[in-house]
């Protein structure tokens, strides 16, 4: 009976001090509803940029200022509908654990997030600047990777395996750059959604 009272005892510690040091309360159903708005905002953007070609070929595409715009207004309404939805499931999540939403390690978490992400999406507005329209894909995969890497230490210890992944995705999108917007729907939306679905059936409350 102590020992099996020791035992629970060392659980509860190990809980409180996870508690303090990680934000733990990221919900499955996030990466599940990114997902899903990473391939409806890729499907747009190949409705936008290419027509009359087979889906699975490799495919050049010459954008237009109208183009341009148009897949600037996807990716706006993609992150915009992907941030509200994790905003969201991870409040909710965050009120069933009893965490704060916004408190030292969310802060600590999104700052891990940022540094990667803006230096990617500097990166890529410079090369779309001048030009090189198909290295963007494989950057973003990459950047995005490197910063999930960079915040697992802050939250889910399974997030740093999607950040390896995502990684590598993107250096083999560099290598077969033709095919960036099959790559990035597959990084973006297909593995967000796989993630999402295997973290709500181990974390679920």
């Amino acid at each position: 009976m102590k020992q099996e009272q020791y035992i629970e005892d060392l659980k509860d510690i190990r809980d409180i001090m996870n508690r303090s040091s990680r934000f733990i309360s990221l919900s499955g159903w996030s990466g599940v509803s990114a997902g899903f708005f990473a391939l409806c905002g890729a499907y747009a953007a190949y409705q936008t940029v290419y027509t009359n070609q087979d889906y699975l070929g490799f495919r050049s595409a010459t954008i237009t200022m109208e183009s341009l715009l148009s897949l600037l207004g996807i990716a706006v309404l993609t992150l915009g509908c992907s941030i509200g939805a994790g905003i969201f499931f991870t409040t909710r999540e965050a009120r069933k654990k009893g965490q704060s939403i916004w408190d030292h390690q969310s802060k600590r978490l999104l700052t891990a997030l940022a540094i990667p992400l803006l230096t990617g999406a500097i990166l890529c507005f410079i090369l779309l600047s001048k030009g090189y329209i198909g290295i963007v894909a494989p950057l973003t995969l990459t950047f995005y990777g490197l910063a999930l890497v960079n915040a697992s230490k802050y939250t889910l210890t399974e997030i740093r395996s999607l950040g390896l992944i995502e990684i590598i995705l993107g250096l083999i999108a560099t290598y077969y750059i033709g095919f960036g917007l099959l790559f990035w729907s597959v990084g973006f939306g297909l593995l967000h959604i796989i993630y999402g679905i295997m973290m709500q059936m181990k974390y679920k409350s």
